[in-house]
Parts: C-alpha cells; structure tokens; sequence
C-alpha cells in the first residue's frame, strides 16, 4: 500500500530533534538520549527527544514508519500536532498507538473532517486524558466515537467548530471534568441542556462567545443537569438581557466560580455596579471574571445591593433584596460627602476700626487679593500689608507676605480674618 504523500511524522521529528538541531544535554527533565535504531534506519544515530513533543505547523499528512514511531515515543506524553495537513484518522491512529503513554494530544486545525472516525482507530486514543480539537470542524458523530473509546477522558476542547447544536451521544462520558467549546454558534439553551445529559461530571464549562440566549430551564432541571459545576465562562453571551438568567446560576448546586464578561444585560452599569450587583445575587460564588471574592467585598456588595433597591416600586424589587434585608436589616442611605476642595470662603476684613465680611475665592493669589481689596481700603496695592488670622492659630496673625501664594495655602476657611494696615514709610 502506497504511503500518502506529504511529510511524515518520522521525517519531521528526525529533522527538529536530530543533535544538529536539538543536542543532547544532560540533566533532569532535558531530554532522553536514544541508542542507534536498527541497521538499514534512515535515522541518525540517535535523537534527544523530550517527553513534550511539540510538532505543530509542519505540514504533516502521514505517520511513517510505526516501528520508529514505537521505538523513540515510548516515553512520550504529550504531543503537539495542530495546524498541519492531517486529513485521514488512520494516520493519527498509527501515530497515537505507537506512543503507548500519551495523555495529552492537540489536533487543532487539521482538515480531519474530511475523513469518518471508525471505533477501530479511535480504540489508539483509549490513553488519553486532554484531548483538543478546535478548528479541526470535528462532527458529533466523531466525538462520539471518541467518548465511547476514551474512559480516562477529561479534559476535551471543541473550540471553532462551527457548532450550532449538540448531538447527544448514546452512552454518558462520567470521566470528563473540563469542556471547553467556544466560538461556536450554539444559542439556545436547549442545546447546552444536552451538554449536562452527556457529561453528568463536568465541572468546569466554557461556553464564551457563542451567543448564548435566555436560560430557559426550570431550577430542579439545572441542578439535575449540571450537578458537579463548579466554573461557567458565559463571557459575551449576547442573549443574556435579564437579571433572572442570572439568579438561575444559583440553581447549579457546586458553583464556585463565574465569569460573565461583555453581556448586554450589564453594559448600563458602572464597572463597580457590575461587580457588587453580581456578588450580591450569586452568594455562592468564590470568584467573579479570574478575581477571588473576599468576605469583606462580599458584606460591601450585599449591603450595596439593599440600598441600590430600596427605592425602587415593591414590584420592582428582586427577592434577593428581601433575603438581604433580613440578612442585614433595612439600611440608612448612604450621607452624600463633598470631598471637593472649596472654592470661596467668607471672611472678615478689618481695615482700621471698619469691619467688612467679603466672600473670597481660594484659587486666586495675594497679589490678586490686594487688586480685590483696593477699592474697600482705598489703598494702593504697593502701599498694602495683609495679614491672616486662623481663628483656631495660637500665634497671632500670619503676614501674607509673598504676592505669588494662591490663598488656599493658607487653609483660610468661613469665619478667618483679614487684617489690612498700610505700610510704613
């Protein structure tokens, strides 16, 4: 049987890990030196191979010799072939069964829809615990394949596969923790349902950038299909506009952790509204978008959360609010706080036995002050001295003697004094 063309998985592993490119170096965790393969081998009289093998983009369409495939892989672990020209599951079957501890394969982006999955090769994989295949536009049927053939798996990633629904498969894969399937087109909630009957499990599901519309599923149902849960990714799921699709998270029994980036629902609150109105509705969860919930932020949102509604109708209020309200009683508005500098204050201004009150602003200088006061003191700006008198200072009045000084700098506040007394000749 003619071997198809293309490059190998033999040839480009001999070229990347030959000594030339790739010397062997002692040491733990560097490499494995491998004797002299059989005489009459094309090989090079030995390979320095890692247990990571890394052979992404490198135009592979075939296996190779399986017997040097068998001989240098047996101590590899994880391998890397996405992105080449791989098309037929019988040339990654040759491959996978030669490399006996395999636990971890990417086949991202090889045109493997183009061939159908039998049980028989995909028996090669049984090993294997991460198994990715994004942009490889894998159909159900051959991930069912997969699930029927894998035990151990755990980890499976179906990322770019152009899905717009979910095709249940005929047995339950209990061993899979981790389903990561974004940048598809799946919408409806229906098919997510799908997702809980396959993989009973799951603990953590990755559904960012699919579009995902209204969680129509009744509380009991959630907690049936999603028991184990414990981290969503619903990251710009644009269907969700309601806080109700939100309080249904609550519904997943184990839920620790939720990321709910670019959702319409949230695009009209501040950055610190989002955070606190999230936390205060999900009491469960541990962390929110990658960042962990302390208790204390946790009290700050929840208290957040009572006052942000309780001036909204009776038929308007969530009933978190009431659960909060008996958590924490009803609170007292928050005292609005003018943390802004002032700008004026009144003073007196004395000037011989006259008196005046005069409001004056604080950004202006004392040169400009004395411009302000000419027309009260009928005093030439060169022939006037100031001086300025804290009503709480100890040591007298202060000569306000540098024309350039902006007069906030003196802490002037409602009540100081002004003293002016022309200068002496």
């Amino acid at each position: 049987m003619d071997q198809p063309s293309g490059r190998s998985f033999m040839q480009v592993l001999c070229e990347k890990y030959s000594p030339e490119n790739f010397p062997y170096r002692r040491g733990p965790g560097m490499g494995v030196h491998v004797p002299a393969t059989p005489q009459g081998s094309p090989m090079k009289d030995r390979l320095n191979l890692p247990s990571v093998l890394v052979l992404n983009s490198c135009g592979i369409t075939c296996a190779g010799d399986e017997n040097e495939i068998a001989a240098f892989c047996a101590h590899v672990f994880e391998l890397d072939l996405s992105d080449n020209k791989l098309e037929d599951w019988h040339e990654v079957s040759k491959i996978v069964s030669n490399v006996p501890h395999l636990e971890f394969l990417n086949l991202s982006s090889n045109p493997l829809s183009l061939s159908v999955l039998e049980r028989s090769c995909a028996g090669s994989f049984a090993g294997v615990r991460k198994l990715v295949l994004n942009n490889s536009k894998a159909s159900w049927e051959t991930v069912h394949t997969i699930l029927q053939e894998l035990p151990d798996l755990e980890e499976l990633f179906l990322c770019l596969n152009d899905y717009e629904t979910v095709s249940c498969s005929p047995v339950c894969c209990q061993s899979l923790k981790l389903l990561h399937i974004t940048d598809n087109n799946l919408q409806d909630w229906t098919e997510i349902r799908k997702l809980g009957i396959m993989f009973p499990s799951l603990d953590t599901l990755i559904l960012a950038n699919n579009n995902l519309t209204t969680i129509e599923e009744s509380e009991d149902s959630l907690a049936r299909l999603f028991p184990n849960l414990r981290s969503i990714n619903l990251h710009k799921s644009a269907g969700l506009h309601c806080w109700e699709d939100i309080d249904k998270l609550n519904s997943f029994p184990k839920l620790e952790e939720v990321k709910l980036l670019g959702i319409p629902l949230l695009q009209s609150y501040t950055t610190e509204e989002r955070r606190k109105l999230l936390i205060a509705r999900l009491p469960s969860i541990t962390k929110l978008n990658g960042s962990i919930v302390a208790d204390g932020e946790r009290e700050d949102s929840e208290r957040f959360f009572i006052r942000y509604y309780m001036e909204y109708p009776e038929e308007e209020v969530p009933f978190r609010y009431h659960e909060l309200v008996t958590k924490y009683g009803k609170l007292e508005p928050l005292a609005v706080v003018d943390l802004r500098p002032q700008s004026s204050v009144k003073v007196e201004v004395h000037f011989q036995d006259k008196v005046e009150e005069m409001s004056i602003r604080l950004d202006q200088t004392v040169a400009e002050l004395k411009k302000h006061l000419k027309t009260v003191v009928q005093l030439s700006t060169s022939n006037m001295l100031l001086f300025y008198l804290d009503q709480e200072a100890p040591f007298g009045p202060e000569e306000m003697k540098y024309s350039s000084r902006a007069l906030h700098s003196y802490g002037i506040r409602d009540g100081d004094k002004i003293y002016v007394e022309p200068r002496m000749k």
